[in-house]
């Protein structure tokens, strides 16, 4: 189940780790990689292909009021759109010092989808601004440990910025 799916979360962002799908991982790597974080998260709904490399997952981190949908993509699909997503990083890239990255970018076909929820429950009783509960630790941890894992670059394609990167 998506979480799009529950009425308890609301969709932030979505930021993407890319990397050459002959390191797609497997659900088990993912699901190790995922519990060395933290033990507050809870992981649900792991999916894997018949031959157990990763599909999809959900991670709530409660503490954090956040959820992550994760996802495995790869293909024509991932080059064409990572094509474009290179022509909005490259300035920045040439800011931060980032080029590197970005050339590697442009020969990936895996993708992660790594979607941010907001958990909206409880929160009637708060007077305090909507920005302030959202934590998003969950969301740069597992996008840091899934470009270790897959060594390729987590990119939040909103800001044009590289997240982190491995490779």
């Amino acid at each position: 189940m998506s979480m799009f799916e529950n009425h308890e979360y609301r969709w932030r962002e979505t930021c993407f780790v890319l990397f050459d799908s002959g390191n797609r991982p497997t659900g088990r790597a993912i699901k190790k990689k995922l519990a060395e974080l933290s033990d507050r998260y809870v992981l649900k709904n792991l999916t894997t292909d018949d031959g157990g490399r990763f599909e999809s997952l959900t991670l709530l981190s409660p503490d954090d009021f956040a959820a992550l949908d994760v996802c495995y993509t790869e293909g024509e699909e991932v080059a064409e759109q990572t094509a474009e997503m290179v022509k909005d990083l490259e300035p920045i890239a040439r800011e931060t010092g980032n080029l590197a990255a970005v050339k590697r970018i442009r020969q990936y076909d895996g993708r992660l989808d790594v979607l941010h929820f907001e958990r909206l429950a409880d929160r009637a009783e708060e007077e305090e601004d909507e920005e302030e509960m959202l934590d998003p630790s969950a969301l740069l941890l597992v996008l840091g440990a899934l470009a270790q894992l897959t060594g390729g670059v987590a990119v939040d394609p909103q800001s044009g910025a590289i997240l982190s990167e491995e490779g």
